[in-house]
């Protein structure tokens, strides 16, 4: 432990740090305890200054500036980064046979504050940036309005449209009465490399900022078609190259093992899912460079959609979905141990906007400890949706995303179920 002498000097040291920068220093926040950097132990009492939605300076006690900037009292709380979550469907809080129902009732622009009110709720919950992977294009336009300033939500990264074949997991006219199939948009549905280099561009051509595909079928597709492959190696290629030909990186929905080692042959950038990944394919996934979202929590969605109706989802659906509860969890507890890197994830839209930090708890009961979890959520995160310049920490020259709890999530991380403050880009939509 240090001296008192020790802290003096060090308080001393920082004062004339702050000094220096007060004039140009828009408020300064004194932390209780601070994980700037996960992954590192956190430092005890800690003051950070920021100016114009960056941090400038962090410095070691509650040092008292000079000026007239605001103090943000946070001394009994333990301060982190923004939380990130790398996968979310903001159009939506509704899922089986609601979500259908409201597809075809609800125009697109109930649809666009619906996801301006699900950007909010995953805001106040601590998260301050998402990568949004797929709904029809709402979001895309409310990324462009928060980084503009005119609404509120946290920082996102967008995916438009998500690929896949005919028939395959993001082919939304399965389940629908083929009447009504013209009034669907197809323009994300690729076979063969021709088709599938176009269904890229389609959405570079949108604006995205990332490419979405799924090799695999998924638990919530109306087809009895199993969780398997669903794409050729050309298809796959195909997408990938083209994504790489524009800068994107690729996230790929995947649950059979099959497609997840199809995914990281052709150089995904990310693993969503992974559900039924053998001993092969994760060490193959240790060997790459690619993230594991494992989304855990999309079984909290099932479980309580379920409870309220029974006949929530399909029953082809429903099998699949039971088979999903039964089962996960069980491929993280192998690539944890495998080295395996491991990203922050919900797929929030199946399971709830705002109780994104549930995935904390679930991870930890499947092996990752409360570090390697935040980790997860901050630093991986960032790095994965390559914002680590940015974001991930609390550091000199990033955004000032910064969030506080009661408690040591390092000892308890349900504390992150309950975050009492959000800054993000300096501003407070939380507490302070």
């Amino acid at each position: 432990m240090k001296s008192w002498a020790a802290l003096a000097a060090a308080s001393l040291l920082a004062g004339s740090a702050l000094a220096q920068t007060s004039a140009s220093v828009d408020r300064y926040i004194h932390a209780g305890s601070l994980l700037d950097r996960p992954g590192q132990a956190p430092r005890g009492a800690s003051t950070i200054a920021v100016k114009d939605g960056t941090i400038i300076g962090v410095y070691d006690g509650h040092v008292m500036p000079l000026g007239q900037a605001p103090v943000i009292d946070l001394k009994d709380k333990t301060v982190l980064p923004g939380l990130i979550d790398s996968h979310v469907h903001l159009g939506s809080d509704r899922a089986g046979q609601e979500g259908l129902l409201a597809g075809f009732t609800e125009s697109k622009e109930l649809g666009a504050y619906e996801a301006l009110w699900n950007a909010h709720k995953t805001l106040m919950a601590g998260f301050t940036t998402v990568r949004n992977l797929g709904d029809d294009g709402a979001t895309l336009a409310l990324r462009e309005a928060i980084a503009r300033g005119w609404a509120v939500g946290p920082r996102i990264v967008d995916a438009g449209r998500s690929i896949s074949t005919t028939s395959g997991h993001m082919d939304r006219r399965l389940g629908v009465v083929e009447d009504l199939h013209a009034a669907i948009n197809t323009e994300n549905l690729c076979d063969g490399p021709a088709e599938c280099r176009k269904a890229v561009r389609n959405q570079v051509a949108r604006g995205v900022d990332v490419i979405k595909i799924a090799t695999t079928g998924g638990v919530n597709s109306r087809i009895g078609a199993g969780l398997g492959k669903q794409m050729f190696d050309d298809e796959a290629q195909a997408i990938v190259e083209t994504a790489r030909l524009y800068g994107k990186k690729v996230a790929v929905h995947a649950h059979g093992a099959d497609g997840v080692a199809l995914a990281l042959k052709m150089g995904a950038d990310s693993i969503e899912h992974g559900t039924l990944m053998d001993d092969a394919t994760i060490a193959q996934f240790a060997r790459s460079r690619a993230y594991y979202v494992p989304t855990l929590s999309t079984v909290n969605g099932y479980l309580e959609r379920i409870a309220k109706d029974p006949n929530a989802y399909p029953p082809a659906v429903r099998a699949k979905i039971d088979w999903r509860i039964s089962i996960t969890g069980k491929a993280l507890e192998k690539a944890v141990p495998a080295g395996v890197k491991v990203a922050f994830g919900t797929d929030a839209g199946v399971s709830k906007h705002g109780r994104n930090a549930d995935e904390f708890e679930l991870m930890v009961k499947h092996g990752m400890t409360p570090m390697q979890a935040i980790v997860a959520a901050t630093t991986n995160a960032a790095d994965l949706l390559g914002l680590a310049k940015d974001v991930g920490s609390i550091e000199p020259g990033k955004s000032a995303d910064i969030i506080a709890v009661s408690g040591d999530p390092l000892k308890d991380v349900r504390v992150l179920k309950s975050v009492g403050f959000v800054m993000r880009a300096g501003v407070v939509h939380k507490g302070g």
